[in-house]
């Protein structure tokens, strides 16, 4: 014990970093890798396992809401003439004037719009086992004949094993390849996190939603870092948790570590505490503008306030999906059927687009490119487009109304009652002399500690239904002193792939600096961008 008070952390990392997985969940991706790694994996957190019910790609999740309301359509407008009023560019009922690019674009990013960028289509996943005869290329002529009388035979039989001249498919995918599996094949796509939350909802039972967990970090320790079942008992394991999670998810995520994954111990690190250590600081505001959720927590001399979280229900995803609005408005997009709530390989192609091309700037920002039709496992198809207004989705961060963030409704919480914010330390009692290891938090022998589990009938985290600068001032203002909150408005560190969004940072800085109230003895804010958990969009 006095060697690890008194050892540099770079030594110790060095010296066990090796043996050292780690893993952190966020809303949509997974990042997995070594202590001693630069950069981790980052794998969609997803997986489609085989069906053998009618060959088509089902999305097993909550209830998903597909239709817009007339309340939120009028929302949505009405928030994006207020972004076009700020940026200056034209109202969504007033004319382009012509369909030509205007000459002021005669450079997007360094590239001529007469050449726009090189957007490489993505591929169809192939969901057959190696060794098969059939490959994907033959798909179109084979699959409606040999695939479909293959599921009809295993229909009619108790084995559901194949003949020698049939196909026969994989049990599960994971990753991206599950999100590229065409939705003419037997497969059923699953999101064990949808959120910042276990997914968890009557059309999502409990217990499957930890399998597939179970089972997507399984093929990700095999396939990425290379490290077998039977060597698992060597490794330890860091899981830093995003401030969305409660006490109950994390006891679940544990159990799957040290019970079926087999780790030999974990450790819990908090995210917003990862993303101020890792940047060498000890008080800050952390922003995590992820996929599906963000979430602002202020970080006192390395210990998270609880009172000064806040969450909102947006990110990435829904910036994606205000893209496709935006050009289906403008009829600027091809008469393609593009549907991401089918079709996920869709949603890949509209996060790459939004990477590409969307910032944040005043006036008209236009510019040409390459989008994809992809239809029922044939070759992607290329449609050379001018996108327009790509600087209104990023903008959808301060006005949440432009998002319209219900289609993807986060997983109901109803589903237990132990409910506990991790933030706040429930382990606080002293450790009694008799008590065993085993019996103490961080100790992994057999868990018994989560069998007399304290129930807790504390409320729900509340979803802020406000803009991210909103957000921000008033989780910093819910610090306390002056002093604090200052030294808050002066360290605000945004993380998280959406944070990489061109002109977000300098955008963050003023309207923060506008959302503080005057009465409030507050004139600087500093906005820096973090390199920890940079590549989530």
């Amino acid at each position: 014990m006095d060697y690890l008070k008194t050892v540099v952390p770079s030594q110790l990392v060095s010296e066990r970093g090796s043996n050292l997985v780690v893993i952190n969940p966020g809303s949509a991706n997974v990042r997995v890798g070594l202590a001693r790694q630069d950069s981790p994996f980052i794998v969609p957190h997803c997986i489609a396992r085989r069906t053998t019910q009618v060959p088509k790609l089902n999305v097993q999740d909550q209830m998903l809401n597909s239709q817009v309301s007339t309340a939120q359509h009028m929302e949505r407008e009405k928030a994006y003439d207020t972004i076009a009023s700020l940026l200056k560019i034209p109202f969504l009922d007033e004319e382009v004037g012509n369909n030509s690019f205007p000459q002021k674009m005669g450079r997007i990013d360094g590239c001529n719009l007469q050449n726009p960028k090189k957007d490489h289509a993505f591929t169809w996943t192939d969901v057959y086992v190696k060794g098969q005869n059939l490959s994907i290329g033959s798909e179109s002529s084979m699959n409606k004949s040999v695939a479909n009388e293959s599921l009809g035979q295993q229909a009619g039989t108790n084995s559901g094993e194949t003949s020698s001249n049939e196909c026969k498919f994989k049990e599960f995918i994971c990753g991206e390849e599950a999100l590229r599996i065409s939705p003419t094949e037997p497969y059923c796509l699953r999101h064990p996190i949808r959120r910042g939350h276990l997914n968890i909802s009557q059309h999502y039972p409990f217990q499957q939603v930890l399998q597939d967990l179970q089972a997507i970090w399984d093929w990700i320790l095999i396939e990425k870092l290379h490290i077998p079942h039977d060597e698992r008992n060597l490794y330890s394991v860091i899981l830093v948790a995003p401030e969305t999670f409660n006490n109950r998810e994390i006891k679940e995520i544990l159990s799957i570590l040290l019970r079926e994954l087999h780790f030999t111990s974990t450790v819990v690190h908090q995210e917003g505490l990862a993303a101020v250590f890792g940047n060498g600081l000890s008080t800050a505001c952390v922003v995590n503008i992820g996929a599906q959720v963000t979430s602002v927590i202020c970080i006192e001399d390395g210990v998270a306030l609880a009172h000064t979280e806040k969450t909102l229900p947006f990110g990435g995803e829904d910036m994606s999906r205000c893209l496709l609005w935006t050009q289906r408005y403008h009829q600027t997009w091809p008469q393609i059927h593009t549907d991401i709530l089918t079709k996920p390989i869709d949603l890949l192609m509209l996060d790459r687009l939004k990477e590409s091309y969307c910032e944040i700037k005043e006036g008209e920002l236009d510019a040409a490119a390459v989008v994809h039709s992809y239809e029922d496992g044939m070759p992607a198809g290329s449609h050379k487009i001018r996108l327009t207004a790509l600087n209104v989705p990023p903008m959808g961060l301060f006005y949440p109304a432009l998002l319209v963030p219900d289609v993807y409704p986060p997983p109901p919480c109803s589903w237990f009652h132990d409910y506990e914010d991790t933030l706040e330390d429930v382990w606080d009692n002293p450790r009694r002399s008799d008590m065993s290891d085993s019996l103490f938090p961080g100790i992994s022998a057999g868990l018994p500690m989560w069998d007399t589990y304290p129930v807790f009938s504390t409320k729900p985290k509340k979803e802020e239904k406000v803009g991210l600068a909103e957000a921000i001032t008033s989780s910093i203002l819910s610090a306390g002193r002056i002093d604090l909150q200052r030294k808050f408005f002066c360290s605000i560190q945004l993380i998280g792939g959406v944070a990489l969004t061109g002109g977000l940072m300098p955008t963050v800085e003023e309207r923060v600096l506008h959302a503080i109230p005057s009465n409030e003895a507050i004139d600087t804010v500093e906005v820096s961008l973090q390199n920890f958990i940079c590549q989530n969009k």
